[in-house]
């Protein structure tokens, strides 16, 4: 399970973009999410890209291991609770939330793909709540009936999809384009998973707006490693921009450790540490 505020040897950890706290903005005026469009080009030589499905299946362990704590992500489709974030309900392999829209948009697809399934009945709800932390026509039954769908394969899936629509897809899309390895692309991956990709200083474009002002990405001749570390270093900064994020162990002890290995194309075995915990993948 994650670890809440309560713990003090793991602070909050955020599933959920920081679309929300521009300087001064309200919840529900927070920019929506949407993909990054950019014309795909081959990943660095060597590399398979991260939509390579041992690729993958390595990404989804990593994230889950700073999201969940756990390297089984895919026991994560029941996962619902709210953390307290002022992002009603997070939820799901990806933390879907209650108030940003993602939620909405998963539900919506899982009843326009199973008419009458167990959630099909909150989407009203979840319209209402949209932009706000409130539960209002969700409790008490939302997360018992969210863990009762996860058992669903549809839902699973559906989950699977929106994931990669909206956050999996973009991110790999844009490392490709850069001519980034599949370590590269992972750093995008994990970075839109917890910013979004809003207008916001803290969104994924601007971290990658930031990092370019100081280092050029291999498709505009630029080294990698100088890139990725620029970029790593405006992660960081936006991290620290909000309290929740501010222990910034998921790129020092993680994908600082692979960059200075020199695993552009990470490779496994793998061994990291987030939030004080170890991991390994062999």
């Amino acid at each position: 399970m994650r670890h809440l505020s309560g713990d003090p040897a793991h602070p909050t950890r955020i599933s959920r973009r920081t679309v929300l706290f521009a300087a001064g903005a309200s919840l529900a005026a927070a920019p929506l999410l949407r993909p990054w469009h950019a014309s795909a080009a081959p990943a660095a030589a060597g590399c398979v890209g991260l939509d390579d499905p041992a690729k993958k299946e390595i990404a989804m362990k990593l994230v889950s291991s700073a999201e969940n704590s756990s390297l089984d992500w895919k026991a994560q489709y029941k996962y619902i609770e709210d953390i307290g974030d002022g992002r009603g309900y997070t939820a799901g392999i990806i933390g879907f939330c209650s108030g940003t829209g993602d939620m909405l948009d998963l539900v919506q697809l899982y009843t326009d793909r199973k008419p009458g399934n167990i959630l099909a009945k909150y989407l009203p709800a979840l319209r209402s709540v949209n932009g706000s932390d409130s539960h209002e026509g969700l409790d008490p039954n939302f997360p018992k009936d969210w863990r009762k769908a996860a058992q669903d394969t549809a839902f699973q899936q559906a989950q699977n999809d929106e994931r990669d629509r909206v956050y999996f897809n973009p991110a790999v899309k844009q490392g490709k384009t850069d001519g980034l390895g599949t370590l590269g692309q992972f750093t995008y991956y994990d970075a839109i998973v917890m910013h979004g990709d809003g207008d916001d200083p803290t969104s994924f474009r601007n971290i990658r707006k930031r990092a370019l002002n100081k280092a050029k990405p291999p498709a505009q001749g630029g080294d990698e490693t100088t890139y990725l570390n620029a970029f790593l270093d405006a992660r960081v900064w936006a991290m620290k921009q909000e309290e929740a994020h501010s222990d910034t162990s998921r790129v020092d002890t993680e994908q600082r450790v692979f960059l200075r290995n020199g695993n552009l194309c990470l490779d496994t075995p793998l061994n990291w540490k987030v939030y004080g915990d170890s991991y390994h993948i062999g």
